[in-house]
């Protein structure tokens, strides 16, 4: 397993290096200060499983970094790092192809679970990115799961959007719900076309503004 950190700021690096070595012990870690460096890594190395990758760095706008990453390495998991957590920049993030999206005013303990969120095939989204999006006058079950059948969408295809919600892999949500992980990618191909959405993040970001809360059936 090999993990890229990039951070201008070193103690941050040591920081996120300490969470990633509690998680992964066996893990090899390389570490950049700005875009130059760690694409010159990630050229070497082009076998990195996930990137944590700060949006501020000195010498290129992180955006930019993000799109280069995802087309010349489409699989290496990117995981942004950002000292602003605002809607927009978290959805234009998750659009250019991230993985995760942790604030780094994030606790430790949320970072871990949410580096072995995405180790394991999830997405991470920020808890209070989902609540700022909910309405608390739309944070009514029976009507948002009557407004999802309105789509057209089945009791088990809503059961596989609720696992999906939160963070669950394909494979995870097979063993939850025992089914086959082609049955499961069914599924949720058909829920992001009723959704008209056309990825995993979009479609919690969507169902999350209609105050959808999660099913009980749908818990772990």
């Amino acid at each position: 397993m090999k993990v890229l950190i990039v951070d201008d700021h070193a103690l941050i690096r040591d920081a996120l290096h300490a969470v990633l070595k509690q998680l992964k012990r066996e893990a090899v870690i390389f570490e950049a200060s700005n875009s130059r460096q760690a694409m010159q890594i990630v050229e070497e190395h082009p076998d990195i499983s996930l990137t944590l990758l700060d949006i501020n760095l000195p010498d290129r706008d992180g955006f930019s970094v993000l799109r280069e990453l995802r087309d010349r390495y489409p699989t290496v998991a990117i995981i942004i790092l950002s000292s602003s957590d605002d809607q927009d920049t978290v959805k234009r993030a998750f659009k250019l192809g991230a993985l995760g999206f942790i604030p780094k005013t994030t606790e430790r303990e949320v970072m871990l679970n949410a580096i072995k969120l995405v180790f394991s095939g999830g997405i991470y989204i920020p808890s209070e990115i989902l609540e700022e999006t909910t309405s608390p006058q739309l944070t009514n079950k029976p009507a948002a799961h009557d407004s999802l059948k309105g789509l057209g969408l089945t009791d088990r295809q809503i059961e596989v959007l609720g696992l999906l919600m939160k963070g669950k892999s394909n494979k995870s949500i097979a063993n939850i719900l025992n089914m086959a992980v082609p049955t499961v990618k069914n599924h949720i191909t058909v829920v992001l076309k009723a959704l008209n959405v056309t990825s995993r993040t979009e479609a919690v970001i969507k169902v999350g503004k209609m105050g959808w809360e999660l099913p009980p059936k749908s818990e772990s």
